[in-house]
């Protein structure tokens, strides 16, 4: 089996260069649920759950998201959401570097989000 291009950690993200915001904390709190309760119910290790509630989390697995949408009761949108300085940017327009190689389908072969975890801290 080929092996994936894993980038250098220079040439990773640092936790700054994306635009998404994660409201876990908040839809939580109006769920009145915990963390540990959401990982029983969904199946997702704490630690991973932690990352992502954080904002540390480089990649969330659609199944991962699912499974917590429908333990929550929630869309995707409410959970991740992209930051106000960032709602602007003309149509079309997408960041360089990095976050590129994750959208572009001609680079799409060199990112590997790694392992078997769910979410990939920064």
């Amino acid at each position: 089996m080929k092996r994936r291009h894993r980038p250098e950690p220079d040439e990773r993200l640092d936790a700054a260069d994306h635009s998404i915001e994660v409201h876990l904390d908040a839809i939580l709190a109006d769920r009145g649920m915990t963390l540990t309760e959401l990982s029983q119910q969904t199946g997702t290790t704490l630690a991973n759950l932690s990352i992502l509630k954080n904002g540390r989390a480089r990649a969330v697995r659609f199944t991962s998201l699912t499974a917590i949408c429908r333990a929550l009761g929630c869309e995707p949108g409410e959970i991740l959401k992209l930051s106000p300085e960032h709602r602007s940017a003309p149509s079309g327009h997408h960041r360089e570097g990095a976050n590129a190689a994750m959208v572009s389908p001609r680079r799409r072969e060199e990112v590997e989000v790694g392992g078997p975890d769910e979410f990939e801290a920064v």
